[in-house]
């Protein structure tokens, strides 16, 4: 199962007022756990970042002014979301972004699956604060890094957040994948045999005679003895 955690930020609350995606990131996850791949881009608004949404995740103008616009990545993007089950945090805000870009360079929008974490959230745990940090939290994941918002920081917490909510990891998975990996290896290696019955190898005799020798007065060679 492919499914990729997706996070922005943004110039402002609502694209209909002209606000922009700032940032933009993409965690893959394969049955679950992250694979390594990431997506990871800052983006140049093209507009001027309002004081309350640079106090939130420390994006200049300065810096952004530098960075390529949603334009120059989105093929990349596509490419890497492709046929996967997005998951998301409080996902109509970051869709209503996403395809308020994708709608102004005249690409298909976004309609495919995807799991909102919010709503996972508040029906496991009805009344409690849902946020990011609220439920980093309630999983004691470390929020230690988190001093503004990120896109791609904010992206590998969700996904720790995302394994809990779904009822979190099973205590030796990974001890049971590897053995049954390291089993697969051994019967590879082993040499190909035709099915019994067949005759002994001269190895296998060696190795049964000297197994017999370490055994003290088996039965049967007392048997041979009296005979």
């Amino acid at each position: 199962m492919r499914e990729i955690v997706l996070d922005t930020e943004t110039t402002g609350l609502d694209p209909a007022d002209g606000h922009r995606i700032c940032e933009i990131a993409c965690v893959e996850l394969m049955n679950h756990l992250p694979t390594g791949r990431v997506f990871h881009r800052y983006i140049n608004p093209e507009r001027a970042m309002p004081p309350e949404a640079f106090a939130i995740h420390g994006l200049s103008d300065d810096f952004l002014a530098q960075q390529p616009p949603f334009a120059a990545h989105v093929e990349e993007f596509e490419v890497f979301i492709d046929g996967a089950t997005l998951v998301i945090h409080n996902a109509e805000f970051d869709l209503k972004f996403i395809n308020a870009e994708l709608r102004r360079l005249e690409r298909p929008v976004l309609i495919g699956a995807h799991t909102d974490t919010l709503l996972l959230a508040r029906r496991r745990f009805p009344g409690a604060q849902a946020s990011l940090d609220a439920l980093c939290r309630r999983f004691a994941i470390d929020l230690s890094a988190r001093e503004k918002h990120g896109a791609r920081l904010d992206c590998e917490l969700l996904a720790a957040v995302y394994l809990e909510l779904i009822g979190g990891r099973q205590p030796g998975l990974d001890l049971a994948a590897a053995s049954a990996e390291a089993a697969g290896r051994a019967a590879l290696d082993r040499p190909s045999r035709a099915p019994r019955p067949h005759a002994p190898s001269p190895e296998e005799l060696a190795a049964h005679r000297a197994f017999l020798d370490r055994l003290k007065a088996p039965l049967w060679r007392a048997d041979e003895a009296a005979q």
